[in-house]
C-alpha cells in the first residue's frame, strides 16, 4: 500500500482518493497497484454498489503519469522500468473499462495524461468549473496513450484528432459539450454528491439531481474549423489546410503544431485511425503498449521532457525535425507487434 492514494470503504461505496498533491496527484506504479487491488476486492463485495474516484486536496485531479520515472528509464535502463510502468498502468485502465460496478470520476481540477486514462473508463465523469482536461503528450515526444486512441478517436467532428495533436485544454463546460464528461456540477456540491452515493443512491440519479447546466462551450464556436482542418489522417495535409487559411485561429493552431514533436503527431494520427477499427479496448491497449515500448526510448521523449519539464526552456530539438522526416517505415517499426512474451496482456 502507498500513502499516495487513500482507499476507504464508506457504507455502499468504495472510495479511491489520489493523495500526491505536490505532484498534482500524478500516478506512480505503487498508486496503480493500490487502485487495482482495491477494485479487485470491491468487485466481489456485494455491499459495494459503486466506486468514487477523486483527489484528496489541491488543484489537480490527476496531472498524468510518473514522467520522472519514465525519463530516468529512457536514459538509464533502456526503458525496462518504464515499460513495467506502462504495462501495469494499462492493466488498471483496462480493469476500470471492464469494471462491472459504476465508477464515478470527479474531474475537479487538472485532468491530463494518466488522469485522462483513469477518468475516461468510468461510467460517470463529473466536470466542474475547475476542470482542465488535456492530452498534451505531443509537446514532450510521447503520445496520447492510456486509452487515448480509443477515447479520442470516438469523439465526433475530428475533435479527438485536434486534441491529440494540439494538446488543447478543455474546461468543464467544453468537456460536457464534447461528451468527455457525463455531468457538470458546481465544486461546492461534490461533497453532497459523494455522500449520497456512499449512502447507496444510484450515482446517475444523484448526479442528475445535483447537476447544473454548464456555461456555453467556447470550443463549439470552432467546431466547423476543427472538422475541416483536421479532417485528414495525414499530418502534412492538416498543416497544409491550416496554412491555406488566413484566419487568426488557423495561424494560432499552426503555430502550436510547429512546436510539437512531428514523430508524436504522426504516431497519434495513425494510433487514432487504427483504434477506430479495433474490436475491443484490450486490443487498443495492446497497440498502445507496442507504441509506448518503442517511443519511450526514441530521442524525442527524453528531449521533450528535458525542454518542457526539466529545464523549462521550451526549445526541444526534435528528431526527426520535420514531418517529412517521419517516414512510413519509422511508423511501421513503432507499431509493429512485439515478441509474444513481451506483448501486453490484461489482468485476469
Amino acid at each position: 500500500m502507498t500513502e499516495d492514494v487513500n482507499i476507504h470503504l464508506h457504507s455502499h461505496a468504495g472510495h479511491i482518493s489520489l493523495n500526491r498533491p505536490k505532484a498534482l496527484h500524478a500516478l506512480t506504479l505503487d498508486m496503480c497497484h493500490a487502485m487495482s487491488a482495491a477494485l479487485a476486492d470491491w468487485a466481489s463485495d456485494d455491499a459495494v454498489k459503486a466506486v468514487i474516484l477523486d483527489h484528496a486536496e489541491g488543484r489537480g485531479f490527476c496531472a498524468g503519469g510518473d514522467i520522472n520515472l519514465l525519463r530516468h528509464s529512457a536514459l538509464n535502463d533502456g526503458g525496462k522500468s518504464g515499460r513495467e510502468f506502462f504495462h501495469d498502468e494499462y492493466q488498471l485502465n483496462h480493469q476500470m473499462f471492464e469494471y462491472a460496478k459504476p465508477i464515478v470520476a470527479f474531474m475537479d481540477g487538472i485532468t491530463m495524461g494518466g488522469g485522462v486514462g483513469i477518468a475516461m473508463p468510468c461510467k460517470y465523469r463529473v466536470a466542474t468549473e475547475n476542470t482542465r482536461f488535456a492530452m498534451p503528450e505531443t509537446g514532450i515526444g510521447l503520445f496520447p496513450d492510456v486509452g487515448g486512441g480509443w477515447h479520442l478517436s470516438r469523439l465526433g467532428g475530428r475533435l479527438g484528432q485536434f486534441l491529440a495533436l494540439t494538446g488543447a485544454r478543455l474546461d468543464g463546460a467544453e468537456c460536457v459539450w464534447a461528451g468527455i464528461a457525463t455531468h457538470y456540477l458546481d465544486s461546492a456540491d461534490l461533497a453532497e454528491a459523494k455522500s449520497r452515493i456512499a449512502a447507496g443512491h444510484e450515482p446517475g440519479q444523484v448526479l442528475s439531481a445535483l447537476g447544473k447546466s454548464p456555461p456555453e462551450a467556447r470550443i463549439a464556436g470552432n467546431a466547423d474549423r476543427i472538422a475541416k482542418h483536421f479532417a485528414s489522417d495525414s499530418y502534412e495535409d492538416i498543416l497544409a489546410s491550416l496554412e491555406a487559411d488566413d484566419s487568426d485561429w488557423a495561424a494560432k493552431e499552426l503555430a502550436t503544431l510547429r512546436t510539437k514533436s512531428p514523430q508524436t503527431c504522426k504516431v497519434a494520427l495513425r494510433q487514432l485511425a487504427e483504434s477506430q477499427n479495433l474490436d475491443s479496448f484490450a486490443d487498443n491497449m495492446r497497440m498502445e503498449y507496442r507504441i509506448a515500448s518503442r517511443v519511450l526510448t526514441r530521442p524525442d521523449f527524453a528531449e521533450g521532457v528535458r525542454a518542457v519539464i526539466v529545464d523549462k526552456t521550451n526549445d526541444p530539438k526534435w528528431d526527426p525535425a520535420t514531418p517529412e522526416g517521419v517516414t512510413e517505415e519509422l511508423l511501421d517499426s513503432i507499431f509493429a507487434p512485439l515478441p509474444d512474451a513481451e506483448e501486453w496482456t490484461p489482468l485476469r
